[in-house]
């Protein structure tokens, strides 16, 4: 089924991202969740008595607009109950952009913060997919292998023909002759402002069991729903009602080898219903979608789960940076801890400088100490740092070194540079501690043996000993 909208590809510039050391500012993207009920907070309630006189001949019309309140009201609040399904969500990068950022780090020698890095891929839908992820005895229906989906099998199956219908029908518009007869009023529907042409037409209960069906049917009852149509006796409404009803569209059958044809929309959905409907829901128990598809599923429920899930991982995206880590090794990028142990990932392989190995320029020598002093200084820091005491001539000279001995650093690992232009030194493994002392007590020597083994075992961190391995030292 090709019902799936086409997902735009939003490729994502590295050169916007903010410095790792600052969170971006989170975007309220689900604004229709609370904001009128904050506007509605926002306006004054209190009202004079000569203000209410005064409009005191509009009565009529204040009724309606306080029932139409009334209405909206009761959906946010019918929003707000829903139960949160027991299914799982996780978000994915979606591969196009994903590719591009991999592009991106792999053309330069720059570290970025994979904190940053999934906070971007979630700050828009074309970035990232949805997983979403059922228990067998509560799986997730859908329409074919790519259609509409919802967690109740019979919403989907009497909406299937509204869902699906473009797969299976040509649809056709044109314009019938003039509406004749003389009409007095007309009905219009209070929720939607739908007008539904007047009660003695013949097409009013088809068009009114249509528009029940297709958006009112799980909020009420079809008697409660009709109390919602008002007639109203507007010229105008009723000219306007005419000029729609001219509009005729017929439905023909795409995938018949003897095409029929249909003239209206109650005559093809019978058809649909008899003929393509069965077996065409299925249930999934894991599927994946788009993440602008996931922003308008018709199933109110997942739509409330997603957006629930999004809230959460924006503000702690944990399951997307374990996501972007895992494909970043896989790629052939390094991920690294650094301070207060938060992941980066460059395409170099950071490793610790050892002074020891042989000789080394005073001009390496240098740069290192300096960055091992003032860790987080940039380029230009660095520079009037080392080359400030120096003569212009010298000067000049000494910063085509400096920057050619940087670049050698950084490429080698020793030195990091970040997104935002700051350069600091690797983390170095504490090494298990040692001593040329022979007559130390047999409890210290002990202790260093048991921390030596701990720290190969573990890599890093030093363990204290039990009180039986420090006694058994002793004897």
């Amino acid at each position: 089924m090709s019902s799936l909208p086409v997902e735009p590809v939003d490729l994502l510039d590295l050169k916007l991202l903010p410095a790792w050391v600052k969170e971006p500012a989170e975007e309220r993207i689900y604004e229709y969740a609370g904001g009128e009920e904050e506007g509605r907070r926002s306006r004054p309630s209190n009202r004079s008595r000569r203000d209410r006189a005064s409009r005191s001949h509009e009565s009529k019309n204040g009724r309606d607009r306080r029932a139409r309140g009334r209405n909206r009201e009761d959906r946010r609040k019918v929003f707000r109950a829903i139960a949160l399904p027991d299914i799982t969500v996780r978000f994915l990068p979606h591969s196009p952009a994903f590719d591009n950022v991999v592009a991106q780090i792999k053309s330069a020698s720059v570290a970025y913060s994979i904190f940053a890095l999934a906070r971007l891929f979630l700050e828009k839908p074309e970035r990232y997919d949805v997983r979403l992820t059922a228990k067998a005895e509560s799986p997730v229906y859908r329409l074919g292998e790519n259609g509409a989906m919802s967690l109740d099998r019979d919403f989907l199956e009497r909406n299937a023909f509204r869902f699906a219908r473009e797969d299976f029908y040509k649809i056709e518009t044109t314009q019938s002759e003039p509406i004749k007869g003389n009409f007095s009023n007309v009905a219009r529907c209070r929720l939607s402002g739908t007008l539904l042409g007047p009660t003695n037409h013949h097409n009013y209960q088809p068009h009114l069991r249509s528009l029940y069906e297709q958006r009112f049917s799980r909020r009420m009852s079809f008697g409660e729903y009709q109390r919602q149509i008002e007639i109203v006796n507007d010229p105008a409404l009723i000219e306007r009602w005419k000029e729609e009803a001219r509009t005729v569209t017929t439905y023909t059958t795409s995938r018949d080898e003897t095409p029929s044809t249909f003239a209206s929309a109650a005559e093809a959905e019978r058809h649909f219903q008899s003929n393509y409907l069965t077996g065409l829901v299925r249930s999934v128990e894991e599927v994946t979608i788009g993440g602008v598809l996931s922003r308008c599923l018709s199933d109110r429920a997942l739509n409330r789960a997603i957006e629930d899930a999004w809230a959460r991982e924006t503000r702690s995206p944990s399951n997307m940076m374990q996501e972007l880590a895992a494909r970043f090794r896989q790629r052939g990028l390094n991920v690294f801890r650094h301070r207060r142990g938060m992941l980066f990932v460059s395409p170099i392989r950071m490793r610790a400088f050892v002074h020891e190995q042989g000789g080394v320029s005073p001009s390496v020598n240098a740069i290192l100490e300096a960055v091992a002093a003032t860790p987080g200084i940039n380029r230009k820091d660095l520079a009037e740092k080392l080359v400030s005491t120096l003569s212009t001539e010298d000067a000049e000279s000494r910063k085509l070194a400096l920057a050619s001995d940087l670049r050698w650093l950084i490429s080698e690992g020793h030195v990091i540079e970040f997104n935002d232009g700051s350069l600091d030194l690797p983390r170095a493994k504490p090494k298990p501690k040692e001593t040329a002392d022979s007559a130390i007590t047999a409890e210290n020597s002990t202790k260093e043996v048991v921390a030596a083994v701990s720290a190969a075992e573990v890599g890093s961190t030093e363990s204290r000993p039990s009180e039986e391995e420090i006694e058994i030292g002793r004897s």
